[in-house]
């Protein structure tokens, strides 16, 4: 059979099992690009297994199967059989290679994409039901942070007063006037129950944070406009390097973010441009404004140095994030000074006993 009737046969779910340190179900479904093919890659075994990640560079030739993934320091090569009903391969993550051989599936034979959470309507203005705080000792050896949903139930964990802020509000820390030195050194875990079922927006998660902090931690706070130094952010000559997402159009961001070795490595999936400004404006030394003018959402990697008196000295050592972010996404951090809006904190305590 020549190429080019594989190539039309290419099209359609193929799924297999990944033998990597444990066995992971993998979903591959595969669609004709005007540029060649597009593929959607799911491992139902990770821990958000209804997030598709976006291939890149698919390309078979002569029967050989090549893609790699935006999100992912990872690599697909494989055999098309003859008969077209499965490739054989092995796919390399981090450098490390594992077998994963594809069977075209169909009908009931098609392993089910879990469902994400329903989204929360957006004009609801959701309230917490019931919020406990507690307040984490400096001695304690657990040092995992983050948020995470589990139904209704809505947790923050290990989090400074500071952390949860900067995200009600969508503001760098130099936006920040006036706070008590205890915001940023205090950490606190918050467990509570939403008034409103579904899955909350970044919109609705940041008005959530600002009811919690001015109910629970008697926050006042007022704009003021400041003249600031900032990162502009602006699309490079060559222009943007940006995978389009898969993912919900309304649905949140995921990802994830590691910092070692004076390294970061920045993970992210259904992400807007606006939203990678606000986490990079977490990393750097002044706040990001996005003046891309992109819209939509994007799957990509970003890794860089931050500290470069950490790094490897082999040169094998990531650049430093100006230089990243222009050869890996195709964007362009400037410094300037411009009026910038700041937040004035007016009053802020430590949470009473639950």
């Amino acid at each position: 059979m020549g190429l080019s009737a594989q190539a039309q046969e290419l099209a359609g779910t193929w799924q297999g099992t990944m033998h990597a340190s444990k066995e992971q179900r993998i979903v591959v479904k595969i669609t004709k690009a005007d540029s060649g093919w597009q593929g959607v890659y799911y491992n139902l075994d990770s821990n958000s297994p209804i997030e598709g990640l976006v291939t890149k560079q698919m390309n078979l030739q002569g029967g050989e199967l090549r893609f790699s993934i935006a999100t992912m320091d990872g690599n697909y090569d494989g055999k098309l059989s003859d008969d077209e009903a499965t490739i054989a391969g092995m796919m390399t993550l981090n450098g490390k290679s594992s077998p994963l051989n594809l069977a075209r599936a169909t009908g009931d034979a098609v392993w089910e994409i879990p469902k994400a959470n329903k989204m929360m309507a957006k004009d609801a203005d959701p309230d917490w039901e019931v919020v406990t705080i507690h307040q984490r000792s400096f001695d304690d050896p657990r040092t995992g942070e983050g948020f995470r949903m589990k139904g209704r139930e809505f947790i923050f964990e290990n989090k400074t007063a500071e952390m949860m802020l900067l995200l009600a509000y969508g503001v760098h820390k130099n936006q920040v006037l006036g706070a008590p030195h205890w915001l940023a050194t205090e950490r606190w875990d918050v467990q509570g129950v939403l008034d409103v079922p579904g899955t909350p927006n970044l919109k609705q998660m940041q008005n959530l944070t600002r009811k919690l902090l001015e109910e629970r931690f008697g926050l006042r706070v007022h704009w003021e406009n400041k003249e600031l130094a900032v990162y502009s952010m602006t699309v490079a000559k060559g222009g943007a390097k940006l995978a389009k997402s898969a993912g919900d159009p309304n649905g949140l961001p995921d990802g994830s973010e590691n910092e070692n070795g004076g390294q970061v490595w920045m993970r992210m999936t259904n992400e807007s441009i606006s939203d990678l400004a606000m986490e990079l404006t977490y990393y750097l030394d002044r706040p990001v404004v996005d003046q891309t003018g992109m819209s939509g959402r994007y799957d990509f990697q970003l890794k860089w140095t931050n500290d470069d008196s950490r790094v490897p000295t082999d040169g094998t050592a990531a650049p430093l994030v100006f230089t990243a972010i222009q050869e890996q996404l195709g964007l362009k951090l400037e410094p300037v000074r411009e009026p910038t809006r700041v937040l004035v904190v007016d009053a802020l305590e430590r949470p009473t006993a639950n």
